[in-house]
């Protein structure tokens, strides 16, 4: 099966109203060739998942800061002045969820999964509209799977057959996200012919990719 695509045939997968898990880890690892793109196709109405909101002109902060985005769902949004501004205005619906509690979720939209039973925000205003469940005499807090219509990957190297490998943090949000995108696109520095990648070092097996783009180095 051919997964090799230029980015113009991928960008004609996006359209308003989608939901996207963006992988990267405090901007890194992150697939800022396809971002842009999404960003000249114009769509608009997008939920992000993501770690955090990027910085100004950083990652998914391009997707806030020109205003395609009606949510996002992360950990973090500080380092974002905008996204900020947007979430104070109405403008942009946020939910922060703690890190591991947010990649516990799209660990179990992944496997299909319920969702997790956690103890993070027992006793808080987390609490609200949530589901409670006792195990064993302790409370816990239900945490719904995350899934999306897209997930964006970015791999250090991937196979024809989209058999991928992360280098440094960039393994810790992209692999989860491979797992709970209906459709996975992944951008990577390189492709090389099946068979040359070290099977011990794939951390992604090809059977959850659907397209490859060639984009560029991490920055």
């Amino acid at each position: 099966m051919e997964k090799i695509y230029t980015r113009e045939e991928v960008l004609h997968r996006f359209a308003d109203g989608q939901r996207i898990m963006v992988g990267g880890f405090a901007n890194h690892g992150v697939p800022e060739y396809l971002i842009d793109g999404i960003i000249e196709t114009g769509v608009k109405n997008l939920t992000i998942i993501s770690n955090d909101s990027g910085d100004p002109g950083i990652g998914v902060g391009k997707l806030i800061s020109s205003r395609r985005t009606v949510k996002i769902t992360c950990s973090f949004i500080g380092k974002h002045p905008e996204a900020v501004n947007q979430y104070a205005s109405g403008e942009l619906e946020v939910e922060l969820v703690p890190l591991g509690t947010l990649m516990e979720r799209i660990r179990c939209g992944g496997a299909g999964l319920g969702g997790a039973l956690v103890r993070t925000g027992l006793g808080t205003l987390v609490e609200k509209d949530k589901e409670k469940i006792i195990v064993n005499n302790k409370s816990y807090l239900l945490e719904t799977p995350l899934q999306a219509d897209i997930s964006l990957v970015k791999a250090w190297k991937a196979d024809t057959m989209g058999n991928l490998v992360y280098r440094g943090s960039s393994r810790n949000c992209n692999p989860l996200m491979a797992t709970a995108g209906k459709l996975v696109i992944v951008e990577t520095e390189e492709i090389v012919p099946v068979g040359t990648i070290d099977p011990d070092q794939v951390i992604t097996p090809g059977v959850l990719v659907h397209m490859i783009v060639v984009g560029k180095g991490d920055q």
